[in-house]
């Protein structure tokens, strides 16, 4: 026979209800009472029955969690971290990816809503009008954007640029070029803000190129553009704009570092099995994942009555071997 609710209240001691909040509200439960119960509940196999706790709770114990591209190295450990941190809330995730289009993005959010208790959003291409018009609906948390009404996590991007600029700066370059990513993008945004201001700082010039696609057929098409430029020192979009503007300028006839020293941003893997090893500038991502988490359930939890927080987290600059000295025969070569 199937362990009910009422076994495990029997044999841990306590009220039907306590082990219904143990498992629904566990904040409401002592540590003591809570691992009891769970202990119990553990040992006689019982599990809760999720569809019926949505009918007494009004939660469905899932939440939806949306990408820009699930195939950017960026996002797979932001997801691995946010399903762990749900998980040990006893919330399950969707993951759906808008393969970088708004249109699907907002279809998914609407699909979503009437499924979860709160949505992630990661790095969204739609306008903050319209995310703000869907947050009405259901709780937002937002990663990288700031939108009005939601709580938001940001990786502070424009500390990881600062430190790019003067790291290029300290190596001898002077003629700077800056690859921002789609149109709209609050990094791109951030990147541009910062890179503007170091630059101008440490008296370097900057040029600001068109915006690439935020993969390596991105860097990929824009290396002639780079190669005109006339800069020995080119800060990217991302690690994929990066590795792709290597093998175009390669094709180009000019190497890195030696004839330009590239920066990508996040740190991913392809980053660093590339050769030469990517300089980047380091995300957060899986901190900042659980950290979404934490403040979506926090916002489920209060309702209407929650208030938007907003976290940031520290980036870093990690050199490796695409950065190098800038020298005078290279600066004439371009």
């Amino acid at each position: 026979m199937a362990v009910t609710i009422r076994d495990v209240a029997r044999e841990s001691g306590v009220h039907v209800s306590t082990v219904s909040r143990t498992f629904s509200s566990p904040h409401l439960v002592s540590v003591q009472t809570r691992n009891r119960v769970l202990a119990v509940a553990e040992g006689l196999g019982y599990r809760p029955n999720r569809a019926a706790r949505a009918l007494t709770t009004g939660r469905t114990h899932n939440l939806g969690l949306i990408v820009a591209d699930i195939a950017n190295p960026f996002f797979p450990p932001l997801i691995k971290a946010a399903q762990a941190q749900a998980r040990e809330r006893d919330y399950h995730v969707f993951v759906a990816d808008t393969d970088e289009n708004p249109l699907l993005e907002q279809e998914l959010i609407e699909t979503l809503c009437k499924q979860v208790d709160g949505v992630l959003l990661c790095s969204p291409r739609l306008s903050n009008r319209v995310i703000e018009r869907l947050g009405v609906q259901v709780p937002f948390v937002v990663v990288n954007r700031r939108v009005k009404g939601s709580a938001t996590v940001l990786m502070d991007v424009g500390q990881g640029v600062r430190a790019g600029i003067a790291h290029l700066v300290e190596l001898g370059h002077r003629r700077l070029a800056l690859l921002p990513g789609p149109s709209g993008s609050w990094t791109s945004e951030e990147m541009q803000a910062a890179a503007t201001a170091a630059a101008a700082e440490a008296g370097a010039d900057l040029t600001v190129l068109r915006p690439a696609g935020p993969t390596e057929q991105g860097g990929l098409a824009a290396a002639q553009a780079v190669a005109g430029a006339g800069a020995t020192g080119v800060l990217c979009y991302n690690d994929l704009v990066a590795l792709g503007l290597i093998e175009g300028l390669r094709k180009q006839g000019l190497c890195v570092p030696e004839d330009l020293s590239v920066i990508g941003v996040d740190d991913s893997l392809p980053g660093r099995l590339n050769r030469p090893k990517l300089t980047t500038i380091t995300m957060p991502t899986a901190a900042a994942g659980r950290m979404a988490v934490d403040l979506l359930l926090a916002a489920v939890s209060a309702g209407e009555s929650g208030i938007p927080t907003l976290a940031r987290l520290e980036t870093t600059l990690v050199v490796r071997e695409s950065t190098g000295r800038a020298r005078e025969a290279a600066r004439r070569s371009l």
